[in-house]
């Protein structure tokens, strides 16, 4: 796991990669939990009968639950230290090459694109996480999160 402490400990790293995280399954419970929480009810996520017959042979997760499982992994992958404020700044280039398939076991793996300092004695840095599908070749999402972080 990478320590930050201060800006010069970020932009130090960039080209790094970070490893990855401990797999986790996606189980058809989250998947439900997800489609409650955004009122996303499309059957290829919520109906396994019907999805069994469809073009993926199962349940998928959603795009976006996938891309939101980046925020559980960034943690798991970059630890603050001395840390006053961290913000999420926003994402670029979201894509999602593979569906992630209810059982699937998948793991972010991260890695350091940029760094800059930005006004107000902070830094902001680019952290791309793919995640992973296990025995897939393609990942289920790759996104460059950017984070703004203000030290001690």
């Amino acid at each position: 796991m990478l320590r930050f402490n201060n800006i010069d400990s970020v932009l130090a790293v960039v080209g790094q990669d970070l490893g990855h995280t401990d797999w986790l399954t996606i189980s058809q419970s989250r998947i439900q939990q997800f489609a409650d929480a955004t009122g996303d009810q499309q059957w290829i996520h919520v109906d396994p009968q019907r999805a069994a017959s469809g073009p993926f042979g199962a349940c998928v997760a959603h795009g976006f639950l996938t891309l939101s499982l980046a925020n559980k992994f960034l943690p798991e992958l970059i630890e603050y230290q001395r840390l006053k404020m961290g913000v999420n700044y926003g994402c670029e280039k979201v894509r999602f090459p593979a569906p992630v398939r209810v059982g699937a076991r998948i793991r972010g793996r991260g890695l350091v694109v940029s760094a800059e300092p930005v006004k107000g004695d902070g830094v902001q840095v680019i952290v791309r996480i793919t995640v992973e599908i296990e025995g897939q070749e393609k990942p289920g999402c790759v996104v460059d999160t950017i984070s703004r972080l203000y030290f001690e």
